[in-house]
């Protein structure tokens, strides 16, 4: 079972940093998922007899390192969910993308559509059917031997939204080989990391702001 790193819990909601590789939940191979290290870890901790209830509120693809907040209590669920749909949690990552940016910063407009026979989404300048729209701002933060480190404020979170609109820009995320970067990293992750988030309490009494910064942007590139 991986190693849990726990760096926010209260009564109702819980953060952890997923590593790269780990599922957020569980899917068609059956591997050990976040969603069953946290149960453990809430289990062992609390010594709770039978079911642990965990709600999952958002999640980062297989690839992606970084914060990812859950649900402990039904109470926790609704009200983060409720955030998350009036876009009021709000959700920062870093990124590193091949090649050296043309703008210092700017927003990324786009529609996606998700194709479940290959798992990725395809990208369109305008609303087709069945389309969603996606938005982020971006800003360079510095080059690194020939990329760029960008950093990312998630305006809607769609099916492999940062992937697709870096890569439909010309600048696919490091090891991003579904959307076209041409080599791998060595541990098959991505150079894509969940690292800031900031969303209120279950109770609405504080904001809460979380950052995560242990990350090797500059690895293997």
């Amino acid at each position: 079972m991986p190693t849990l790193k726990v760096i926010y819990e209260d009564n109702h909601l819980i953060a952890v940093v997923k590593p790269a590789g780990l599922a957020t939940q569980g899917d068609e191979t059956r591997d050990v998922c976040l969603m069953d290290v946290v149960k453990d870890y809430l289990k062992e901790k609390y010594n709770k007899p039978g079911k642990v209830f965990l709600g999952l509120l958002h999640r980062l693809d297989r690839p992606v390192s970084g914060i990812v907040l859950l649900a402990k209590t039904s109470k926790g669920a609704s009200r983060l969910s409720e955030q998350i749909r009036n876009h009021e949690m709000k959700k920062e990552y870093s990124a590193l993308v091949i090649g050296k940016m043309k703008n210092k910063k700017g927003t990324l407009i786009n529609f996606l559509k998700h194709n479940e026979k290959n798992n990725k989404a395809e990208i369109f300048d305008r609303e087709v059917e069945g389309s969603q729209r996606a938005e982020l701002d971006y800003e360079v933060i510095k080059e690194i031997k020939g990329n760029t480190l960008v950093k990312i404020n998630l305006k809607t979170g769609r099916h492999h939204q940062i992937r697709a609109q870096f890569a439909h820009l010309g600048h696919p995320l490091v090891g991003d080989i579904k959307y076209g970067a041409k080599n791998p990293l060595p541990d098959k992750s991505i150079a894509l990391f969940a690292d800031k988030l900031t969303f209120k309490t279950a109770t609405g009494d504080k904001e809460v702001v979380l950052e995560y910064n242990d990350f090797d942007y500059g690895k293997d590139t």
